[in-house]
């Protein structure tokens, strides 16, 4: 949002100017409260709604690119287990950062702000996210142009733009526009998937016993090595991050009632973690489509999504092979790149807003994201992508095991509250706890990666990261005694206080619209409260609210106990609340 007010300079001169937003900043229906918390107003979608659009974006094509890659170069059996130790972590790391997300109404990085990285140490984090959405923007969009130059000849190089320019119609309209998205090409993307796996069980029943044993086309030989288990875990665990692309979307989760609970914990459940199931079967899945393919097309091509595709379709489809194929790929990718794009612009937000305290609008930081993309699908990033990814893997885990630690650990053993407080009025610039622990875990894993402490070490560099991420962040956080978490108390979020309905609104001081309470704070420059991110892209307050003493403004209820409460229907809005 582009702050258009002239501001004074003092911060003890009183209340400021008022703040007026850019139109497309301003449009919520575009916005989607890129930088803030969800109100329940717009949570309009159904838990099944919410977790099918989740769902959907995790169409894409890299796990059958990634697990081909794994097993062609560590064999089968190392190259399985690798596929399902990451599953197995990913998984577990998934499930409280999804139930945290969908609760509190929260993106990734406004939980990471909470769960121990503080206001600004969650800056990082942002970046991380946000190279994670172009590096697999750009890895998608590699593997669309690769299925448009078989389908009709069109050059690479233009294929790469094109695959960009594609998705910003969508991706500019929001939350909305990506729903219906997702929900028009199921149905195509559900035939294509599922069409290979059938005619290879009539036409070649054999080949799964082949697969099995398959030692690769490294010469890593088809037993199982350890050095290969964790260089090939490496690989598949560089996709930890996607669980910030499911947050994006468990966000619009409606309140957990009574008399929807079961629905709502199997779809953030499904949706959250549980897209690692799915992601898994389809790394085996295009393990085995590259292997039966090898010898028609070889090993370039037979890691190309698109080759193997043809090849299977082949023996029923015969000359349709190619356009049926062609459309799979370019379907499955485009449900991909516009989650990737679409999260990409609420990563690139979120940190320049800190960095700037400006914001123009979510919509374009998409053209950002995309120009970085386009710049790795040139470079052809997919040649490199057993290291790429590996060497991301170690930073990935680090941040998610680190988060995760603390929902799990430090919430549990009271050394970190109970709720996820994110706003900048009552967070510390960085917190140890987790920004710490991320820190290290990253940098000794890297080092690792490196090869610096020997062949096992490089191997494992990632299993150092998660280890010494889920041991430090609850060391430090007990060492400090949970001091850097919050900055002052949060008065309407003590644990003793009821709340009838979350939903009554408070006006902004600054921006004088209203908004829910969880997105409000007490300000003492304006006398008055503000919203997060009015706070957020203040930039001369000198952050007083954190040293100085910070009257009750807003005598209102629990956060956590509204949120887990039964949601009724939004009423008038609240008077609003002003100190004189």
């Amino acid at each position: 949002m582009t702050d258009t007010a002239t501001r004074d300079t003092s911060a003890a001169a009183g209340p400021q100017p008022k703040r007026s937003y850019a139109k497309m900043a301003a449009d919520e229906s575009r916005e989607d409260y890129s930088l803030r918390y969800a109100p329940h107003s717009f949570r309009r979608w159904s838990p099944t709604m919410v977790a099918s659009t989740a769902l959907g974006g995790i169409a894409y094509l890299a796990d059958f690119a990634i697990g081909a890659s794994i097993v062609f170069t560590y064999g089968f059996t190392s190259g399985l287990a690798s596929i399902l130790c990451a599953a197995t972590i990913i998984f577990v790391t998934g499930i409280p950062i999804a139930r945290a997300c969908a609760k509190y109404g929260l993106d990734m990085d406004l939980v990471t702000r909470g769960a121990g990285f503080g206001y600004f140490g969650s800056t990082l984090t942002s970046l991380i996210y946000a190279s994670f959405t172009f590096i697999f923007f750009a890895l998608e969009g590699s593997i669309m142009a690769q299925a448009m130059h078989q389908a009709v000849g069109l050059p690479v190089e233009i294929g790469y733009l094109v695959t960009t320019l594609i998705v910003i119609p969508i991706v500019f309209r929001g939350m909305g526009a990506l729903a219906k998205v997702q929900a028009w090409t199921q149905p195509i993307w559900l035939i294509g998937m599922v069409l290979p796996f059938v005619v290879l069980a009539f036409e070649a029943p054999d080949a799964w016993g082949a697969f099995a044993s398959f030692g690769g086309t490294e010469g890593a030989g088809s037993g199982f090595s350890w050095v290969a288990f964790g260089l090939g875990t490496g690989v598949a665990l560089s996709l930890i991050a996607q669980i910030g692309e499911q947050a994006d979307y468990l966000r619009f989760m409606p309140a957990r009632t009574e008399q929807n609970k079961r629905r709502w914990n199997l779809a953030v459940l499904a949706a959250g973690p549980g897209w690692v199931i799915i992601g898994a079967a389809k790394q085996l899945g295009g393990a085995l489509l590259a292997f039966v393919a090898l010898e028609a097309v070889g090993k370039t091509h037979a890691l190309e999504p698109i080759a193997p595709q043809i090849e299977a379709l082949k023996p029923w489809l015969g000359s349709f092979a190619l356009p049926a194929a062609a459309l799979f790929v370019i379907v499955s990718q485009i449900k991909i790149n516009v989650t990737n794009a679409y999260s990409g612009s609420l990563s690139w937000s979120n940190f320049f807003s800190r960095i700037t305290h400006r914001h123009p609008g979510r919509v374009w930081y998409i053209f950002l994201n995309l120009a970085i993309a386009l710049t790795l699908m040139e470079m052809n990033m997919f040649a490199a992508l057993n290291k790429l990814l590996g060497f991301y893997s170690n930073v990935g885990i680090a941040w998610i095991v680190a988060v995760a630690a603390d929902l799990v650990i430090n919430k549990r053993m009271g050394w970190s509250p109970p709720y996820i407080e994110f706003k900048r009025a009552y967070l510390y610039a960085v917190n140890p706890a987790g920004f710490g622990s991320m820190v290290i875990a990253s940098v000794v894993s890297i080092l690792a990666f490196f090869g610096l402490f020997g062949e096992y070490a490089e191997a494992f560099s990632t299993f150092i990261a998660a280890g010494l991420a889920v041991v430090l962040c609850p060391l430090i956080a007990w060492a400090t005694k949970g001091k850097y978490y919050l900055a002052r108390p949060n008065p309407v979020n003590g644990p003793h206080v009821e709340v009838p309905d979350v939903t009554a609104t408070h006006a902004c001081s600054v921006c004088e619209t209203a908004y829910e309470l969880p997105d409000i704070a007490d300000c003492p420059v304006q006398s008055g409260p503000i919203c997060s991110l009015c706070c957020s892209l203040d930039a001369e307050c000198k952050d007083v609210c954190r040293t100085s003493s910070v009257p009750v403004l807003m005598p209102v209820p629990s956060v956590p106990a509204a949120l887990s409460a039964p949601s009724a229907p939004p009423g008038p809005a609240a008077p609003v609340v002003r100190a004189d």
